[in-house]
């Protein structure tokens, strides 16, 4: 029934519709699910706060910072585990994945799990954002979209992107940032038939969220900047690619996980009591961290005072300067913790979190001097947008974000300045963003085109599986009858339970050709060892880097130990040039009208 649905509603839209015009309705559907997630997942951490604050009102004070963070991971990592079976596929690293190795397709309970363990982990006052979660959502609505429609996976690319953008406007109120956000870390370049699904589901999932939840996430409260205040703004640019290189490291070691040695609860348990004694230290650092970066915006210092155990103290600037480093340091290694022991959310609001208090803190230093006078609001918000651009190596993500969502356009050049000395700083040490960081330290992907390209073949596409097979006791003069039969070069020996002893290359064979004791011998005279054995499971980049160190043409392909084929060098350069030909036929094709449909 299901589908001979699908069939009409195929042969509908190939009637009705230009594939380039079905793919912008598609945009639509898109930006519309992931504005409703967007609500939903906002709703949702409400939902888990208010729960929270209840369930802390019969708590001593200050007790429930220490385990309301860890109840939040530990309900989490039973969600995932009991219900979900681990089927999450949680960061944005996991969505590069999909879209390089995986042809852009995501489970489709990916399109619900992540609002449900996210809302957990920071409605409970887990150190983490809710950016990735929701951009994960939205990626896999726009690739069941288009699996759904049985779209390409050139098709369902842009529509996992344009599920991301619409995610990341409606949380923000930002349809712009998250375009940009889309193309710069997802899609990677930026052409118009890529561009206009983009935006229209972009725009379709901020009309969905100040529809159903007009709140904005920071208020309007920066003002124009001054010229004597520039060489600081530049000094902020400086400071925050290195806090951007330190954000990248301290990251990618603790998401990787803590307390490896013991089992997920124990783990979730562990974690959550050390981050909770984090946070009973440092009270800004409860959850995302967004209420007192805007009492900070307000220019309230006095809030970073709130439930803290040494209030007194940090009436003294000097300690509240001491604070202030310390709550730009610490925040991603409580992110971190929340994420390494099984929690769901992402570095995005803790990046924004640390640019922000390290503008904070700059201005506020400055201004105890007595030198000059900055607005703190206005370091704040550029602090956020240096941050954002040196870890996620998207300069023009992190200015019209920052821009948007504090309306702070009259900003645009320390915007501009701080933006681009922090990604020129932070690229300058580390050539990869955060993502891509933590995916290369694990050896899951490769960030160069060439390598992208390969990682979309499949090995079973390249394996010649047509060959004569030997054994070592067949003699040399049957072995000649073959060669009568086959212009192959290399002959595979194998055992009589299929697997591989060896091999036998017929430039070996011409050089004792005609060597009176050659027809008296066996195959097994002549057998040497292959230089490398290739894995069925081996992603195809890793082939072509034993190809190009071991300086051979091919290599026998093994499962599970027994012989299946060879793979040759001159067949995976054939299979990436058809490759690279029809991700250019596929962009030419959104970029002109498809009369035949």
């Amino acid at each position: 029934m299901f589908k001979t649905v699908l069939r009409y509603i195929t042969q509908w839209r190939l009637r009705q519709a230009s594939q380039r015009n079905f793919l912008i309705f598609c945009s639509v559907i898109v930006g519309l699910l992931g504005g409703l997630s967007a609500v939903a997942l906002k709703y949702l951490v409400h939902f888990m706060e208010e729960l929270s604050r209840h369930i802390a009102e019969h708590l001593p004070f200050h007790i429930i910072y220490v385990f309301l963070p860890a109840l939040g991971i530990l309900l989490t990592v039973a969600y995932e585990h009991l219900i979900n079976r681990d089927h999450i596929q949680k960061g944005i690293g996991n969505l590069l994945i999909s879209i390089k190795k995986n042809k852009s397709n995501i489970g489709i309970n990916n399109t619900y799990s992540h609002l449900i363990s996210s809302s957990l982990t920071v409605g409970f006052g887990g150190s983490s954002g809710l950016e990735a979660p929701i951009v994960c959502t939205g990626a896999a609505i726009g690739s069941n979209t288009g699996r759904f429609f049985n779209l390409s996976a050139y098709e369902k690319t842009i529509l996992l992107a344009a599920g991301s953008a619409a995610g990341i406007a409606a949380v923000f109120n930002s349809p712009i940032a998250g375009v940009l956000f889309a193309l710069e870390i997802l899609i990677g370049e930026i052409t118009i038939p890529t561009f206009i699904p983009l935006l229209i589901a972009s725009a379709t999932g901020v009309v969905v969220g100040k529809m159903l939840n007009s709140r904005q996430l920071f208020h309007l409260v920066t003002e124009g900047w001054l010229f004597s205040a520039l060489p600081f703004y530049v000094l902020l640019g400086i400071l925050s690619g290195f806090v951007a290189l330190y954000i990248t490291n301290v990251a990618d070691r603790l998401e990787k996980g803590i307390f490896k040695k013991y089992n997920r609860y124990v783990r979730a348990l562990a974690g959550g009591l050390l981050l909770g004694i984090i946070i009973l230290l440092f009270p800004p650092l409860l959850g995302e961290g967004y209420h007192y970066l805007q009492e900070a915006l307000n220019g309230n210092m006095e809030a970073l005072k709130e439930e803290s155990l040494y209030a007194d103290w940090l009436s003294q600037p000097v300690l509240m300067l001491l604070f202030i480093a310390a709550l730009v340091l610490i925040k991603v290694v409580a992110a971190g913790i929340t994420l390494g022991s099984g929690g769901n959310g992402g570095t995005f609001a803790p990046t924004m979190f640390t640019g922000a208090f390290l503008g904070l803190l700059l201005a506020y230093g400055v201004n105890q001097t007595g030198i000059i006078h900055l607005n703190t609001s206005n370091f704040i918000a550029v602090g956020m947008a240096g941050a954002l651009s040196g870890v996620l190596h998207a300069p023009l993500t992190a200015i019209f974000l920052i821009a948007e969502i504090t309306g702070g356009y009259v900003l645009f050049i320390p915007l501009m300045i701080v933006s681009s000395i922090s990604y020129i700083i932070a690229r300058m040490y580390n050539p990869h963003n955060m993502y891509w960081t933590h995916l290369i330290h694990e050896k899951r992907i490769y960030p160069d085109q060439d390598y992208s390209m390969l990682s979309t073949i499949g090995l079973d596409q390249v394996i010649n599986r047509e060959y004569t097979l030997l054994q070592k006791s067949t003699p040399m003069t049957e072995f000649f009858k073959a060669l009568s039969t086959t212009n192959v070069n290399i002959f595979p020996i194998v055992g009589d339970s299929g697997e591989l002893e060896g091999v036998i290359w017929m430039d070996e064979i011409r050089k004792r050709l005609f060597d009176n004791q050659t027809a008296s011998a066996t195959v097994g005279d002549f057998m040497v060892n292959p230089p490398a054995i290739v894995q069925q499971d081996q992603s195809v980049s890793n082939v072509m880097e034993l190809f190009d160190r071991l300086d051979v043409w091919q290599l026998p392909v093994v499962d599970d130990g027994k012989f299946i084929g060879f793979i040759s060098k001159s067949a995976l350069l054939t299979k990436y040039r058809q490759a690279l030909i029809q991700q250019h036929r596929n962009a030419d094709f959104f970029a002109r009208y498809d009369d035949a449909h």
